[in-house]
């Protein structure tokens, strides 16, 4: 049995005064600009002056004053109209950094408390083989950070879904952990059996009954060398509560292909905590107004989306990438054995899908195709409608595709016990 652990305590706090103090910038329009600060009173106060800057900027002291979080735009840096570069960076070094506190372990806690912030609110259980059991208490759930998944990326990682208290595809998704974990060459610090009821039973303390199970296993700490030579493997794992998703198709997504380089196929049949190509191709995305970005291969064929497997239907063959260069997706891989039934059985499907291809896919057949999909599992199948500006097929959803998500959900529901296991909630 895994042990849940009590919150962080988060006693009354008291504030020395002068005991730390820092600048801060408050986004409340139409507010005076207060300073204690006489070496920077003027230039404050001519920063505040500005008829565009509304901003207020404020000394306060406190012993827990949580670390301000700034909304701008991605990319955006501190904007003072009137200010010149020279004057924004000795704002910024106006904090008096000989106030800065060492903190006891009570306090280090209470801070913990107020960083966080309210997206943290769904994250209902953590599990850190460091501490030895599960946390309901999001400022309980932290990590080393000389854990080499931190500072180096030495690390994998997968997701369950948990769909109506159920886990879905859980054995799936374990195995395909494991296999990472050996190819970046890190122990396990528990056998399967009880890394896997490990997750069960961290889903089971969250109460949860829809969301997200996702799961890590590291080198772990030690040290802030390249090498792990001297560190012990961690096992971390979060569930994290979400509303059940809608998947009725009201329309398609856009997609993009993307200018981001692929990881070579070393890396990217291997799902890593490295993802800083995923992430930038997924922005590249966003940035041209799509939903995702797919990436072709070295040798100029289709390979998958940032995060989730692509695939096309082009008369009646449903085409897939092979998965030998790319990750292999569970849930595209689950939607290869139930897409069989659309195969065996064309009146059902109206004779949309008479086969199934895996294996290369070249940029011209893709254009070429009626269909377009996104597979994943957290939204199962997402139509694509748009690609790089033109319409896939009519631009309309297709029929195969809206079968498939049917199969998905069906699938969801009512699958058989090796892809839905009950979560064994307390109450």
């Amino acid at each position: 049995m895994v042990q849940c652990l009590t919150p962080l305590p988060n006693p009354s706090r008291l504030c020395p005064k002068g005991l730390y103090a820092h600048a801060s910038l408050s986004l409340q329009h139409g507010e005076n600009s207060q300073i204690s600060s006489t070496q920077n009173q003027s230039k404050l106060q001519r920063f505040s002056q500005s008829a565009k800057f509304a901003s207020e900027f404020s000394v306060y002291r406190s012993l827990a004053a949580p670390r301000p979080h700034f909304d701008r735009p991605r990319g955006a840096t501190m904007d003072i109209p009137g200010a010149s570069a020279v004057e924004i960076s000795e704002l910024a070094a106006a904090t008096p950094t000989d106030s800065i506190p060492v903190l006891t372990l009570t306090e280090v806690a209470n801070r913990l408390h107020d960083y966080t912030h309210p997206r943290c609110k769904p994250y209902t259980a953590m599990y850190s083989s460091v501490v030895g059991g599960i946390t309901l208490d999001p400022a309980a759930m932290v990590v080393p950070l000389d854990d080499h998944i931190v500072h180096r990326g030495h690390g994998v990682f997968d997701t369950a879904t948990v769909f109506n208290g159920f886990l879905y595809e859980l054995d799936a998704h374990v195995d395909r952990l494991l296999r990472s974990a050996a190819q970046a060459r890190i122990p396990l610090p528990f056998p399967r059996a009880v890394l896997r009821n490990i997750l069960v039973q961290t889903a089971a303390a969250s109460g949860t009954r829809e969301g997200t199970l996702r799961y890590w296993l590291s080198v772990g700490p030690g040290d802030f060398n390249l090498s792990p030579a001297h560190c012990t493997s961690t096992f971390y794992a979060v569930m994290i509560a979400e509303e059940r998703k809608s998947r009725e198709i009201v329309g398609g997504v856009k997609v993009i292909t993307s200018s981001v380089p692929i990881k070579r196929p070393y890396f990217a049949t291997m799902k890593t905590t490295n993802y800083l190509p995923n992430a930038l191709a997924k922005m590249d995305g966003e940035d041209k107004g799509a939903y995702q970005a797919i990436w072709l291969d070295d040798e100029g064929f289709i390979a998958e989306g940032a995060n989730m497997n692509v695939a096309f239907v082009s008369k009646g063959t449903l085409m897939v990438p092979s998965f030998d260069n790319i990750l292999s997706g569970c849930t595209a891989k689950r939607m290869l054995v139930l897409v069989e039934q659309l195969v065996a059985n064309s009146s059902y499907n109206g004779g949309a899908l008479l086969n199934v291809k895996v294996g290369r896919i070249t940029v011209e057949e893709a254009r070429k195709a009626d269909e377009m999909m996104l597979v994943v599992s957290s939204h199962l199948i997402l139509p694509v409608t748009e690609w790089d500006g033109q319409a896939v097929g009519n631009g309309e959803v297709g029929p195969v595709v809206k079968q498939l998500l049917s199969l998905m959900e069906d699938d969801l529901f009512n699958g058989p016990p090796e892809v839905r296991e009950a979560v064994p909630y307390k109450n």
